[in-house]
């Protein structure tokens, strides 16, 4: 299976997983999907991939899909709703980087073969998740107070949900992108491929900002438990 295709089968999977994970478990299951993405997304940032031809980080789905996570939260239950959301992210992060920077110093016994490869991944995780924390609290708190801002100018107008869903997402993922990529991967790379990451990271992350607008209308309709 080639890195395009995992690429867009990535992109339905990981929209489809917030939706599912909101039907099934309401607010809870957001939050809980917005744990995971801080994790799991970090780790696979540190690997980078070609797609469709152009370079770029393995983890720009799955980051990317965690904006639905704050769109749904402010489209159903408000700003407070999704800030806490954000907060939940960068209390993961936190945690993801202490746990990680601990587990490299333990000593390893004779009978160890993991050490060398979990030091080399987890190793380069403090410049990561810096960037990416950096990055994260500037775009999504963009993201949250740009929605509501378009929405106090549209109104509760479901024919301009894509408006407020496509314009603070697109906003706040350059801001990302431009925070993240440059304290990440400054001085990793040569030029040529670091501006190569630097714009397709985000042309990628546009790509799942415009397809999961009809998630948020799909979310915008579904009735959980915890609203019966």
């Amino acid at each position: 299976m080639t890195n395009s295709v995992l690429f867009i089968f990535s992109i339905v999977f990981y929209l489809f997983a917030v939706v599912i994970a909101y039907k099934m478990f309401g607010k809870t299951g957001l939050y809980v999907f917005t744990a995971i993405s801080a994790i799991l997304a970090n780790i696979q940032v540190c690997k980078n991939v070609d797609i469709f031809g152009l370079s770029t980080t393995a983890g720009n789905t799955l980051y990317a899909a965690s904006f639905l996570v704050t769109d749904i939260l402010s489209e159903k239950y408000g700003k407070k709703a999704a800030q806490k959301a954000v907060y939940i992210g960068l209390f993961t992060t936190v945690v993801f980087l202490v746990g990680t920077q601990g587990l490299i110093r333990f000593v390893p016994n004779a009978n160890d073969i993991m050490n060398e490869p979990i030091t080399m991944l987890f190793g380069f995780v403090p410049r990561v998740v810096l960037g990416s924390t950096l990055g994260y609290i500037c775009s999504q708190t963009i993201d949250v107070t740009l929605y509501h801002f378009i929405w106090k100018k549209t109104g509760d107008n479901e024919r301009k949900l894509w408006l407020r869903n496509c314009g603070s997402t697109l906003t706040s993922q350059a801001v990302d992108t431009l925070v993240f990529t440059f304290a990440a991967f400054w001085g990793v790379y040569d030029t040529e491929v670091f501006v190569s990451i630097l714009l397709t990271t985000y042309l990628f992350k546009a790509i799942v900002a415009f397809c999961d607008t009809p998630f948020v209308y799909l979310a915008r309709k579904l009735k959980v438990k915890e609203e019966h």
